[in-house]
């Protein structure tokens, strides 16, 4: 008899009234959230604005949604395609099925083109996020909690998932919690992506490269559990494939951009350093300055009209102290 086990919630989806609330799309939801503030507080660091990966998040997380989607789509379309299945599950997002290799691929797009409206550099950007977008899966992983699904194989250890729905071929039992060991290992991502980032100075979108590679070790491990079906090339899922040419890929980039762009990018945010030093300025600068110049000129100008009536005054009675004593002159020789 089993005494420990991770128990499954009797349903995934909860109705207030007849809205209807989804643990696996509040997942996500929440995830998204962790991923825009972490990669706000990180890019504000960088000498950025605040806002700014808000902004762009507008534009990628749809593109995201969207890439995950049609990734698993592809990938499992005899789930929608296949006779007797009803094609228009493919949009049902809210019970499940995104790829993460389709929403990294097509977010990077929506993100490109936010970064390019707001006239930044994607590569900074991306470094800002990585560690965000590792701390999003964790979450969201617990979403394939929610629907029971993505489980490993059968075991008996403490700490297996109990699967207790039987819907969509599932077998009730005890399973490898593999969304919890995913979970857990895109934590210990996003906190190695933060350490070597402030232990190396990672620039250049190096970070992002170290979260995706990262990533895709931890994956490939994880997939090789996983027991639902999957389409396999040479004995392995299609997955651990794709994590293991990702994963290549992510390396190539570390090294070749570490040896053609070392360091930091100086400015990440066209115009954030300059609006910060001038707010920095005027902060510094004693108020009334200006107004004080104004006064003092004002004095100067009205002092030297008196002076130079003094000086005038003067010289106009000494002039007519001369013409009268030289008509008094005149007067005296006319008597003589």
């Amino acid at each position: 008899m089993d005494i420990a086990y991770i128990p499954s919630p009797s349903r995934g989806v909860l109705y207030l009234g007849p809205i209807p609330l989804r643990g696996y799309a509040f997942c996500i939801i929440i995830g998204v959230f962790v991923a825009v503030w972490l990669g706000n507080k990180r890019w504000v660091a960088r000498g950025g604005r605040a806002g700014t990966v808000a902004d762009i998040a507008v534009w990628a997380v749809p593109f995201g949604l969207v890439g995950g989607r049609l990734y698993h789509v592809i990938t499992d379309y005899e789930l929608y395609f296949s006779p007797g299945r009803n094609w228009v599950d493919a949009f049902k997002v809210w019970e499940g099925g995104l790829g993460i290799w389709g929403a990294i691929a097509l977010g990077a797009l929506g993100a490109w083109i936010g970064a390019r409206r707001r006239g930044v550099a994607m590569p900074a950007y991306a470094d800002a996020v990585a560690p965000g977008i590792a701390f999003a899966q964790a979450i969201g992983r617990w979403g394939n909690w929610f629907n029971q699904e993505l489980y490993g194989r059968e075991t008996h250890l403490p700490w297996a998932l109990h699967i207790t729905s039987s819907e969509g071929g599932r077998v009730p039992g005890y399973y490898h919690p593999t969304f919890l060991y995913e979970s857990l290992w895109c934590v210990g991502v996003g906190f190695l992506v933060i350490w070597a980032d402030r232990r190396f100075k990672l620039g250049h979108g190096r970070a992002f490269a170290l979260y995706v590679a990262a990533y895709c070790v931890g994956r490939g491990w994880i997939e090789y559990m996983r027991v639902d079906d999957a389409h396999h090339i040479l004995g392995l899922r299609l997955n651990d494939w794709t994590a293991l040419i990702v994963f290549l890929l992510a390396v190539t980039y570390l090294i070749l951009s570490a040896r053609m762009r070392p360091g930091r990018e100086p400015i990440v945010e066209a115009g954030a350093a300059e609006g910060a030093e001038a707010v920095e300025a005027k902060g510094d600068a004693p108020e009334g300055d200006k107004p004080e110049g104004k006064d003092e000129a004002k004095p100067e100008d009205g002092a030297a009209k008196p002076e130079q009536s003094e000086k005038a005054e003067p010289e106009d009675t000494a002039g007519t102290a001369t013409k009268v004593d030289m008509a008094k002159d005149t007067a005296e020789a006319k008597k003589g």
